[in-house]
């Protein structure tokens, strides 16, 4: 094992690099810290998102210095539409000294800007290259890992500190142990697709008898659409023609786009997501931390995810910098949160509602991410650029 002084040793290995773990190689790179990023991906392509920027992931972009690159060209989202049923409900998004609106870019640019980001903070990055395992001392505190290059040989490398950014189906967060600390089984099954040709008015969130569907305005003036049911229902929505299905439940609120969409055809390909258990996991242990959907995946009904990514980076950075290559501190800030979020989340997941019912459940929603906000706010700053 090289020692610590060696070129081979590292104050944070990020396993992912992605929103979550290129935002926490970012952080940590400029407060001086030496980090590697690897992922097993050859390069950051585009991957399944709703996109959508809620007010406290606008907020760190906009105090990393990188939302001016995303907004270049990604719409600003002024407005906010809630259907339910027949019933429109409008909310403004107000501007405020950061930004004119909200943003939901595609994720090929995001996360590239985090990742170059990152890179230009010094980090390095090596892509094509995955964990094999965790190395650990004799208090099994983990001190490094191995892994694999795109060559097919293996390299041990040290590190105070190992991230996984690495999903829902993390190989750090298994390698750990880390327990889980809440699950569920309340999920949408969902399509998404790419539409052009219709203007953008803001979100736009549809809520029907046990369905629900999406609009959201997204890089290069297209819009993310998602269309949502029961999972036992899913065959019957989507299963012989996914779009015509997405279109016929567009209809029930949007019958013109919907025409016009059908007739248009989608800008790219439909693809599928039959949903899957939401868990909250413990997220810092001896020499390792998770961020992102490693240690807290919901369901993407309150499209909160990126917005969690950010602020579980911006945590982990402060922490790890305070005591560098202990992320208690971490676990506990996260755990006053994850749990209000994860339980609305799962309410509104499982279709189980009226409308009476679901609109308390949409504002402590609201409520949730303005208490994120202020906490951006009146706790510690963002890193800056």
């Amino acid at each position: 094992m090289p020692n610590k002084f060696s070129r081979y040793h590292y104050d944070a290995i990020v396993i992912g690099a992605r929103c979550a773990g290129a935002a926490t190689a970012m952080l940590m790179a400029r407060n001086g810290a030496r980090v590697l990023i690897v992922d097993r991906e050859q390069e950051v392509r585009d991957t399944l998102s709703t996109h959508a920027l809620m007010r406290p992931a606008v907020t760190l972009l906009g105090q990393w210095g990188l939302l001016d690159e995303i907004a270049k060209a990604t719409p600003v989202v002024t407005s906010t539409h809630f259907h339910y049923g027949d019933e429109k409900v409008s909310v403004p998004i107000k501007p405020d000294g950061v930004a004119m609106g909200l943003y939901s870019p595609r994720r090929w640019l995001l996360d590239n800007v985090l990742g170059q980001a990152a890179v230009a903070a010094g980090a390095e990055l090596r892509t094509g290259t995955s964990l094999v395992h965790l190395i650990r001392d004799i208090d099994e505190r983990v001190t490094g890992a191995v892994l694999r290059h795109p060559n097919g040989t293996t390299q041990s490398v040290s590190a105070d500190i190992i991230i996984g950014a690495d999903g829902r189906n993390s190989t750090v967060a298994d390698h750990v142990g880390a327990h889980t600390i809440a699950s569920a089984n309340e999920r949408s099954a969902t399509t998404y697709t790419y539409v052009e040709g219709i203007p953008n008015e803001g979100y736009r969130w549809y809520f029907g008898d046990k369905v629900t569907a999406g609009l959201i305005p997204t890089t290069d003036g297209a819009h993310c659409l998602f269309t949502s049911c029961a999972p036992d229902a899913f065959r019957a929505w989507f299963a012989k023609d996914a779009f015509g299905g997405a279109m016929k439940m567009l209809a029930m609120w949007e019958p013109e786009i919907a025409t016009y969409l059908s007739a248009r055809g989608p800008a790219e390909r439909i693809r599928r997501f039959p949903g899957a258990p939401g868990h909250i996991r413990q997220c810092a242990g001896p020499g390792w931390a998770l961020v992102g959907d490693a240690g807290y995946f919901k369901d993407p009904a309150t499209a909160h995810g990126i917005t969690d990514a950010f602020l579980d980076a911006n945590r982990l950075a402060h922490a790890l910098y305070e005591t560098p290559g202990d992320a208690r501190s971490y676990q506990i800030e996260r755990d006053q949160t994850a749990p209000t979020l994860f339980e609305l989340t799962n309410k509104i997941a499982s279709l189980e509602w009226d409308f009476e019912s679901l609109k308390p459940l949409h504002m402590k929603l609201s409520a949730h991410m303005k208490s994120e906000q202020d906490a951006l706010t009146f706790s510690h700053s963002a890193i800056a650029a």
